[in-house]
């Protein structure tokens, strides 16, 4: 974490939980330089994570007032925070696993309501810290604890799921385009309604083993090549974008 950073983080953590090469320590500074970059009082922030890998990012790491829920609950008590208090700045930080499986009904409600939250979707396509089980973000194929043999189920998109749903800022970045997530948090706080971003960040240990990924900068790699904007995709002919992922901002109010 950069020196001028260490404000927002409480001082008597002294490491973080990521194994080596997790792309959720690299989420977790993005996410603070966007706080900083705004100027933002972390007394007027309030931030909500469920249970999983990505939820520790906040909590305890931020020096700040942080909730550590239920598993897939994360949505509905920041969802009672805001209606309490709507002057806070309510941060969803968490997992695929946690926001789109167990919490997927409060995610698609939170996006047809509109409820003014941040919610940020860490997304490494498996369950990090509960055993390496197939996720509702698990590529066809891919092997998992629980589908040893390939996932046979197709994976949500998940930005087109809360834009369908009614979502009025989306976006997907992955860990590698820093510049461009920091960006977007920051347009994602200052938007008054629903804003979710579903940033791409690599599991080592759990996805990346199972899968035979070699090694955690191989699988920065592979998320740098197969990463797209939309303007690089309009370039792009149907078979050159196979296996690509799309990124960029899909809605903007």
């Amino acid at each position: 974490m950069a020196r001028d950073l260490e404000q927002y983080l409480r001082p008597e953590v002294k490491s973080t939980p990521f194994c080596p090469g997790c792309g959720h320590g690299i989420l977790m500074n993005l996410i603070l330089r966007a706080i900083n970059d705004l100027g933002l009082d972390m007394e007027q922030m309030l931030f909500v994570s469920g249970i999983g890998c990505a939820a520790w990012i906040p909590s305890p790491h931020f020096n700040g007032d942080t909730l550590h829920t239920l598993h897939g609950r994360a949505i509905a008590f920041a969802t009672g925070a805001k209606m309490f208090d709507p002057r806070l700045n309510v941060m969803v930080i968490s997992g695929d696993g946690d926001l789109a499986s167990i919490g997927g009904n409060h995610l698609i409600h939170g996006a047809r309501r509109d409820t003014d939250l941040t919610v940020i979707c860490a997304n490494n396509q498996i369950y990090g810290m509960t055993g390496g089980q197939a996720a509702p973000t698990s590529p066809l194929g891919a092997s998992t604890s629980t589908s040893e043999e390939g996932n046979i189920y197709a994976p949500f998109d998940l930005c087109k799921l809360v834009l369908a749903a009614g979502a009025t800022y989306v976006a997907r970045y992955s860990v590698t385009q820093p510049l461009s997530l920091v960006s977007s948090i920051k347009k994602a706080i200052q938007h008054k309604g629903f804003s979710f971003i579903e940033v791409l960040s690599p599991c080592p240990t759990q996805f990346g083993r199972r899968n035979r990924l070699e090694t955690p900068a191989r699988m920065l790699e592979i998320l740098m090549e197969s990463c797209v904007s939309m303007d690089e995709a309009r370039e792009l002919e149907g078979e050159d974008l196979e296996g690509k992922i799309l990124t960029g901002e899909f809605r903007d109010g």
